[in-house]
């Protein structure tokens, strides 16, 4: 059987990061890709090698995002025995966060229309042709062929949950190159920031960290000077000096630390020293945006929600909101 990590193995991927203008990643991040997805490191990763091993068997398609979805392919590529093994792999790396996809005809409804928070990156007038991109918490990818697509000269995404990335590495088997870099890895484990990109994407991630401060710093040395933050974050109603810090879950998650006002929020980037800061959107996240679906059939926002008042959280706490901001790093 082919090796379906063939390209994440170091050699491999130590040429594909000198190919990028990466080579002074290497060897460290070739390494701790290698022992993220060593042997025994994860229940299920004999599963999805394998499952990554019968798509290599089959055709690739054409990237070609049309209407909300990111497309390759098309429903006349495949057999019809080639579209019952693409649609069943696809269908056991589930649940899918983030879509929707169309492989081959094959529909992928994800948890969230991401597509929607797409169109406000877009609102956002981000130049992104050319562009050397890092994006934080991809998950399986969706926004970094977005990007892709949109003329970007490099997108390299990074997430430590080891299931996204097995989607993103399944796409890259679906879609023909040139296909972004996606590692299995979190934003602490690469080199420390030099200043290699021109836009650093952090979308959902900022209220997972314990020290967002910390977070805020560490994308802007990752930005090249004049370089571009795009920051999507959980944000409450509030004057600058209000912040929320669940005493356990928010929204059913465990792991929400520190959810700023939108005016905070702009101070802590602006305290970290960027400039040009400015909010480009804030909204409610409804149940259109983000459901189950059968490519996700668990609890989603509904659940989170108080049948009673929907306007809070189970906990009885403030009821998602979303901030999407830019930022500039200074030339310094």
């Amino acid at each position: 059987m082919t090796d379906p990590f063939a390209d994440q193995r170091p050699l491999a991927l130590r040429a594909r990061l000198n190919k990028a203008g990466f080579g002074h990643w290497n060897p460290l991040v070739p390494e701790r890709v290698a022992a993220a997805i060593a042997p025994g490191r994860h229940g299920d990763l004999p599963a999805w090698e394998a499952s990554l091993a019968r798509l290599a068997e089959l055709p690739r398609g054409i990237l070609k995002p049309q209407g909300p979805a990111v497309c390759g392919g098309d429903d006349q590529t495949l057999a019809p025995s080639e579209r019952t093994i693409l649609r069943q792999v696809l269908f056991d790396l589930s649940p899918w966060r983030k879509g929707p996809f169309s492989i081959h005809g094959i529909d992928i409804d994800a948890e969230w229309r991401s597509d929607l928070k797409w169109q406000r990156v877009q609102d956002a007038d981000v130049k992104l042709r050319d562009a050397r991109i890092l994006d934080v918490g991809c998950g399986n990818g969706w926004y970094a062929w977005r990007m892709l697509a949109a003329g970007a000269q490099v997108v390299i995404g990074i997430d430590p949950t080891l299931k996204h990335v097995m989607q993103a590495w399944a796409m890259e088997r679906c879609l023909l190159p040139p296909a972004p870099l996606i590692l299995p890895l979190p934003l602490e484990a690469l080199p420390p920031g030099s200043g290699d990109f021109d836009l650093v994407f952090s979308m959902g991630v900022l209220y997972h960290r314990r020290s967002p401060i910390d977070h805020l710093m560490d994308l802007r040395n990752h930005l090249a000077p004049g370089g571009t933050l795009i920051l999507e974050t959980l944000v409450i109603t509030g004057e600058v000096d209000h912040c929320l810090c669940p005493e356990d879950r928010y929204a059913r998650m465990r792991n929400v630390w520190f959810i700023p006002s939108e005016p905070l929020l702009l101070r802590w980037l602006t305290r970290c020293g960027f400039e040009d800061v400015a909010l480009v959107n804030s909204s409610h996240t409804t149940t259109d945006e983000q459901r189950s679906t059968p490519w996700m059939p668990f609890e989603s926002l509904t659940n989170a929600l108080d049948p009673t008042a929907p306007t809070r959280t189970v906990e009885g706490l403030p009821a998602p909101r979303r901030a999407l901001v830019t930022a500039r790093r200074g030339a310094s």
